[in-house]
Order: structure tokens, then sequence, then C-alpha cells
């Protein structure tokens, strides 16, 4: 089965029962206390045990003692209420619950049936952190989009109102602001500076329990997600469930270092698969809405794809590095600036992309109408161009497409002319369209209907152009293919 992968939205979204005593927003109403299902048992007198060494978070193996953090910044961890309306649906069968979620036929039973299109209350609750002690608060944007009302609520059991100063949707960060002073605040550290092993430590409200911590390691950094997000997020094997949404990942120095905010997942709970926004990408988020109540952000105009080795061997790279461009948007920042499909971009003002992931967020992070230079690799050179980048509406700003499959063998590929229909809507001139697939052609993962746009940077001119450069060239071959509305290198393996 293919993993799911799920936000973590509210912790435990639930829509108000109609009728008396509401359904509880947390999944486990239907829980008997288990301390009042069974009989007090004696106590037994422990057998006496040699004292255990004192563990130190320097000793090889020694599992740190994390106390002092939870104790010190538990009270700067915030549990957030949200409430709201929601259209039912025009269906017969509404519920707020999955088909096969465990409580899915008591709501739908228990509660009766709203009318199709009704409104109905909708409650849930999410994490968030202190950022300063004037009340600033961080938390997801999909903790509190859409939100109607937003509570916080202190450990000291101290309730207020929030104020949504703004939500960035494309970094998933919200910032809050309540009206208080003097409230205890996190320290902020370094993402950056964070190594993959490390201890880290999570607090937060998983499913309503409010204030709970749990540890794991970082597993991996600058982490890609399948759903495009430019965001390269810390992964770790920290225990984060629906109401962790935005709260803080700690290191061993008591720093904040990201906002837990995904999960992969095939049940809907932790499987050990947790992912944190770095805090400088967070913090950054948050400048930028305190000071001008939005965020602006810088993009090049172009879609990019992975380097990997089979591509390095056709471009003549030493090694994987950078990101390759795959696409440049007409008219765009990147376009004016002369760069072209299958330019690999190896850094931005000197600091070096290892992998494409890096590079959407080091674009978003400079100013637009600012001028960047980037050293590309073309041709089996390198070299310079500068850039003046542009502004992020929303939009691209180095959009990932997959990377392909294992290559191997000759082409075997069939292809046609384009129509001028064809030619027109993928604005080339010559290219070919496949037909049929074998071969390597078909490992590669091409498929009929694609058109070769070029081969090793050679634009492909007709059917018997390709056959041609296909013979001259060497050992390995890139092919640049337009699928749909996507364009995306794939190496081939020509033996």
């Amino acid at each position: 089965m293919t993993p799911l992968r799920l936000k973590l939205t509210v912790a435990t979204v639930a829509i108000a029962s109609a009728l008396t005593g509401a359904y509880s927003a947390s999944h486990l109403a239907g829980i008997a206390d288990a301390h009042a299902a069974s009989a007090p048992t004696p106590a037994l007198a422990p057998a006496p045990a040699a004292p255990l060494p004192a563990l130190s978070g320097t000793l090889p193996g020694a599992v740190p003692d994390m106390s002092a953090i939870v104790a010190a910044n538990g009270p700067a961890v915030v549990n957030i209420g949200v409430s709201g309306t929601r259209r039912t649906a025009n269906g017969p069968e509404f519920s707020p619950l999955e088909p096969d979620d465990p409580f899915y036929e008591f709501f739908r039973h228990f509660r009766g049936q709203p009318q199709p299109g009704a409104k109905v209350p909708v409650r849930g609750q999410g994490s968030g952190f202190i950022v300063s002690a004037d009340g600033t608060i961080l938390t997801n944007a999909h903790v509190v989009e859409g939100a109607e009302e937003v509570v916080v609520k202190l450990t000291d059991r101290r309730e207020f109102k929030a104020r949504v100063l703004g939500l960035d949707k494309a970094s998933d960060v919200a910032v809050l602001k309540i009206d208080a002073k003097g409230l205890p605040a996190v320290r902020i550290g370094s993402a950056n500076a964070t190594r993959v092993g490390e201890w880290v430590l999570a607090i937060g409200s998983p499913f309503g329990f409010e204030n709970s911590a749990s540890a794991g390691i970082v597993s991996a950094k600058s982490r890609a997600l399948p759903d495009g997000s430019y965001v390269p997020f810390i992964q770790t094997d920290v225990a984060v469930n629906p109401g962790n949404s935005g709260g803080p990942l700690f290191n061993m120095a008591g720093e904040v270092i990201g906002i837990n905010s995904q999960i992969f997942s095939r049940s809907g709970g932790y499987q050990g698969l947790s992912f944190a926004i770095p805090i400088e990408l967070a913090m950054n988020v948050e400048r930028q809405i305190v000071a001008y109540g939005k965020v602006q952000r810088g993009r090049l105009g172009i879609t990019i794809q992975e380097v990997d080795q089979p591509l390095a061997e056709s471009f003549g790279l030493k090694r994987p590095a950078g990101a390759l461009v795959s696409a440049v948007e007409k008219g765009g920042p990147a376009a004016r600036a002369g760069l072209e499909p299958g330019d690999v971009i190896l850094s931005v003002d000197g600091k070096a992309i290892g992998s494409s992931v890096e590079l959407p967020a080091t674009v978003a992070a400079l100013p637009p109408g600012s001028s960047a230079r980037l050293e590309i690799w073309r041709q089996g050179g390198s070299r310079s161009v500068d850039v003046q980048v542009g502004k992020f509406e929303d939009d691209r700003l180095a959009a990932s497409e997959p990377a392909a499959g294992p290559a191997g063998g000759r082409l075997g590929v069939a292809a046609r002319a384009l129509t001028p229909e064809e030619a027109r809507r993928a604005e080339i001139k010559g290219g070919a369209v496949v037909q049929e697939v074998r071969g390597a052609a078909a490992r590669a993962g091409l498929r009929p209907g694609d058109i070769i746009v070029s081969l090793d940077g050679k634009a492909v001119s007709s059917p018997e152009h390709l056959k041609d450069l296909v013979g001259n060239a060497g050992k390995r071959a890139a092919l640049l293919v337009e699928r749909g509305e996507a364009r995306l290198f794939v190496p081939v393996d020509l033996g």
C-alpha cells in the first residue's frame, strides 16, 4: 500500500452534536476510565536492585535527561483551540470522520443527519509556542486557517482570545497575538546547525493531551515532500500525532529548531515519520508578518528536478549535485537572465546547492527586486549568471518534478513529427512525439504521447534528427521530455 501523507490539521476536528452531550473533539470519547474498570491490587515490595550509573549525554549510547528542557520550556508551549462553521455535504451520508474511522457509525447514528448544505459548528485543537514575552505566538497555518475564533490556553490555565496577525500557506506558518505581558518565551536555535542523529524533543497537545513531551532523533534534513512545498523539512522519529501541529521541536540546548507540521502515516497516527519546518524559515515569516502583515519571497520562474547519478554523467558533472532546470517560464526572471533547460544551478550568491530541494527555500529568502549571482553548469563547464529576483505570487518559486526511473539498453522508441497544433501548444519548433516505447525508453519512464524536445541539450527537429542524435551520443544521454504542461529530463543509458 502506498503510504498516505496526512497533514496534522487541527488535532481532532469534531462537529458539535445537536443532541444533549456534544460529541467530543477527541476520538477518545468512547474510552472508559481505566481505573474504574479494575479493583486495586496489593502493592508488592520491590526487589532490591543495584543503583544505575548516572547517564550523561556525552557518553556513547546514553539517553539524555530532558526533564530540565521540559520544565524550562513547557510554560511557553500553548494549546490552541479553534472554532468555526462548516457546510455539510450535499450527499445523504454526512460525517466529519472518514468512513473507516471507528467512530464513524457511532457519530452518524447518534447525532442524526443535518440537512444537506446546512452550517454546523466545527471545533479543533493544535499547538503553538510563545516567541516573545508580549504574546506573539507561532503555530501552523493549517491549524488556524478558516477559524472564526482562536483561543490560546496557557499551562497556568489562563485563556486568551487570539488575533491571527497573518498566515502563510506556502510555508504553513501562522503568527498569533494575545494581549498579555511578561509571558515565558522559547529560545530560538538553528536548524542549519543541527546534525542528523542528534536528540530532539517535541512538546504539544496530541489528541488534546496538553503539554505532552516526546523525544527522538533527527532522521534527515532538507527533506522534500510530495506536496510540492518549498520547505526543506527536518525529518525526525519523534512521536508526533494530531494535535502536535504547530508545536515546537527542541534541541538538547533547549532551543527551538523547528515547528512540527506533518506526518507520514497509513493509520492517521504516528508511525515513525514526522516532519518539522526549520525555525530559520519560520522566523523569517514571523518577522515579515509582524512588520508588513504579509510575506514577500523571491522567485526565478523555473521548474527543477533532482540531479541523480545518470543525469550527472549525462551532463558531465563529477558527482550528483545542484538543481537541474527542466523548464524556464517564458518572460520570467530566469528567462530574462538567459537560463535554459539543461542548466544545473550549483550555487546562489556563493551558497552551494547540494540538492534540488535546497534551491526553492534559498530563492524564497531573496528579496524581490534584488540581484543574485548563480553559478550554473552548462555544456560541460561552469559559468556565472546574474539574475534579478522576481516576486513570488503564490506561484512556483522553483517547482520540482519527479526524477525518472532507472534506465538501460538502447533508446527503443517509435516517434512521429508534431502536428502544427501540437507544436503551437508546446511552443517548440520540431520535436518528436513518442508513439511506442520499449527497452531502455520504457525502463526510463517514457510514455506514448511524450514529446522529446532535446537530447543532451541539442534541440530535436524531427524523428529522423532524433535518430541521428542518438546514434552520435555517448554512453548516456539526457532527454528533455514534455508531458502535459511539465518538462523533465530523463536519463537514458544507450550502452
